[in-house]
C-alpha cells in the first residue's frame, strides 16, 4: 500500500509515482485505474465513503468520465510537480504547467458552490460527481502552491538512496531528511552500513 507522507493532499498526489525523478519516463504508477484513484482519494481524505459511491455511480453511468478523471488527475499531478520543481529552483520555468492548473482551477471553481451550515458558510468544491475528483485535486494543488512555505518543502534525497518524493518538513528544527525514516531512511542507513563493512573486509 502506498505511503502517505507528503503532509498535504497535493503532495500526496505528486507522490503517487516512484521513484520521483525529474524527467523520468519509467516509474511505478500507483494510480493505474479509476478504482485506484477512488481508493487513494478515500485514504487521503479527498473523498468520504458516500462520495466515493456517488462518484463511482457517475462513472459507471458514463464510463468515459472515469478515464477522463484518471487522465486529468495525472495531468494535475505532473503539472503540480513541475511547478514545485520550479519553486525549488530545479526547473527554470513552469509557466505552461501553471497556466494549465489555472485553467483547470477556474473550471473547478465554476463547478463549486457555497453552502450554509450551522454557524458557518462552507465552500463545496465540486458539485458534479463525474468531475469531483479532479476538481478537488486541482483546488488542493492551488492551495498548496499559494500557502505552503517553500522553506519547508523537501525532497527525499535521491542521491542518498531516497525515493525523490516531496514532503513538508513540519519538524520543530526543520531537520526532517527522509519522506519516512522507517522506509527510505532505514534503507539508506542499511546501504551505508553494508558499504562500510565491505570497505573494511
Amino acid at each position: 500500500m502506498i505511503r502517505i507522507v507528503g503532509g498535504h493532499v497535493a503532495l500526496d498526489l505528486v507522490n503517487t509515482v516512484e521513484p520521483r525523478v525529474p524527467g523520468a519516463t519509467e516509474f511505478r504508477e500507483h494510480l493505474r485505474t479509476p478504482e485506484d484513484l477512488l481508493a487513494w482519494g478515500l485514504r487521503v481524505g479527498l473523498l468520504d465513503g458516500g462520495e466515493v459511491e456517488t462518484v463511482r455511480a457517475a462513472w459507471v453511468a458514463s464510463p468515459a468520465t472515469s478515464s477522463q478523471a484518471l487522465h486529468a488527475s495525472h495531468d494535475i499531478r505532473e503539472a503540480t510537480y513541475d511547478v514545485l520543481l520550479a519553486v525549488l529552483g530545479v526547473h527554470a520555468d513552469a509557466s505552461p504547467q501553471l497556466d494549465e492548473l489555472g485553467v483547470r482551477w477556474a473550471a473547478a471553481t465554476a463547478r463549486s458552490g457555497l453552502t450554509l451550515e450551522p454557524g458557518r458558510v462552507r465552500l463545496q468544491v465540486g458539485t458534479n460527481p463525474a468531475t469531483l475528483v479532479q476538481d478537488r485535486l486541482v483546488t488542493a494543488a492551488v492551495d498548496l502552491l499559494r500557502t505552503a512555505d517553500p522553506k519547508r518543502l523537501r525532497t527525499c534525497p535521491l542521491e542518498d538512496g531516497g525515493c525523490g518524493w516531496l514532503f513538508l518538513d513540519r519538524s520543530k528544527n526543520g531537520s526532517r531528511r527522509w519522506c519516512a525514516m522507517e522506509d527510505c531512511g532505514v534503507q539508506a542507513k542499511s546501504r551505508r552500513l553494508t558499504a562500510r563493512r565491505r570497505a573494511t573486509a
